[in-house]
């Protein structure tokens, strides 16, 4: 019996590419860089599966110039790289790879803020320098974390670990979400619910977790900006579009906030201009799951569903599972 074609669009973890081989016929895009629109379109020819990144638009046009294609395996919990309607509309079975990025996103936004508040890679960047003269009691002086008001935009399950961060430093948490967590949640972890615009105004530092989708797009305005305290610092590990990154650019610049740390940009991997020459900003290059364990989990994850698929069995974290009532011819 033929084993199944799957194309994986760009390298990775072995863990992942291992398990696939074991099942599955697999070629996998061999450069290092992501694929252009005709190549991905070219490798997905013949194949049964694709095995893609967030840098991989799926939608309705791929989809119809490969009509082999049987399941579409995203190595990310985030998809809106996905169309998921038109993945359903035309049979085809999309996944992600939830849940086990959580923690490891929520210690890369309490380090971003940790770093931004306390200017960590300004430091770092003056030692270096060689012009360090010394220790001076006026030298890089930065915010405290402890005992500082955090709101949390987007209150999922990596909000909710960075509010578990907080715990351990004292700091009042509070939160906006479309769905308010249940009492227990709030009660476990110290968190008090709160409209949107009272989390702006109140926060010394407010972290975004929210998916991006057309009510969460530039959620982060001038507007919004302007509400918050002089003293602020803005931390995003969610969607880059989440933040108007022109307005933020001039907040930053003119004072209107204090800082950011951002693990996203608006038009990745373009950054806006202005903004990598503000010393009040703290830049990742989309780093929030990059750790080996993490990624290796997701690269298994994605791999599975894959599998299961092909075994007959329901992919564990299938996002249209329907369309298995009327999988694709």
């Amino acid at each position: 019996m033929n084993k199944p074609a799957v194309f994986v669009s760009r390298e990775i973890p072995q863990s992942g590419l291992d398990l696939l081989r074991e099942h599955c016929d697999v070629s996998v895009w061999p450069h290092d860089r992501t694929a252009t629109r005709d190549e991905l379109i070219a490798n997905c020819q013949g194949k049964a599966a694709l095995v893609c990144l967030l840098t991989d638009k799926v939608d309705a046009g791929l989809l119809a110039a490969a009509p082999s294609l049987k399941i579409v395996a995203n190595v990310a919990v985030g998809f809106d790289n996905l169309d998921v309607a038109a993945g359903t509309a035309a049979g085809v079975v999309m996944s992600n790879t939830p849940g086990v990025l959580d923690d490891t996103t929520a210690d890369l936004a309490f380090a971003l803020l940790m770093a931004t508040a306390r200017r960590v890679v300004e430091g770092d960047r003056l030692v270096r320098s060689g012009t360090w003269g010394g220790w001076g009691i006026m030298q890089l002086l930065g915010q405290d974390v402890h005992h500082a008001k955090l709101g949390i935009v987007g209150f999922g399950r990596i909000g909710r670990g960075v509010a578990r961060r907080a715990l351990g430093f004292n700091m009042s948490v509070c939160y906006c979400d479309a769905i308010r967590a249940p009492e227990e949640v709030e009660r476990e972890l110290g968190v008090t619910f709160v409209p949107f615009e009272q989390l702006l105004r109140e926060s010394d530092f407010m972290s975004l977790h929210v998916p991006l989708i057309p009510e969460t797009h530039h959620l982060i305005d001038a507007a919004a900006l302007r509400k918050m305290k002089r003293s602020a610092i803005l931390i995003n590990t969610s969607r880059g579009p989440v933040v108007d990154e022109v307005a933020l650019v001039e907040a930053l610049r003119t004072g209107v906030i204090a800082g950011a740390g951002l693990d996203v940009y608006e038009h990745e991997p373009k950054i806006a201009q202005g903004l990598t020459a503000l010393p009040n900003a703290v830049l990742l290059p989309h780093i929030g799951s990059a750790s080996i364990a993490t990624r290796n989990k997701m690269a298994e994850i994605a791999a599975e569903n894959v599998i299961a698929f092909f075994q007959g069995r329901m992919p564990p974290t299938a996002l249209n599972p329907d369309v298995l009532k009327t999988p694709r011819a």
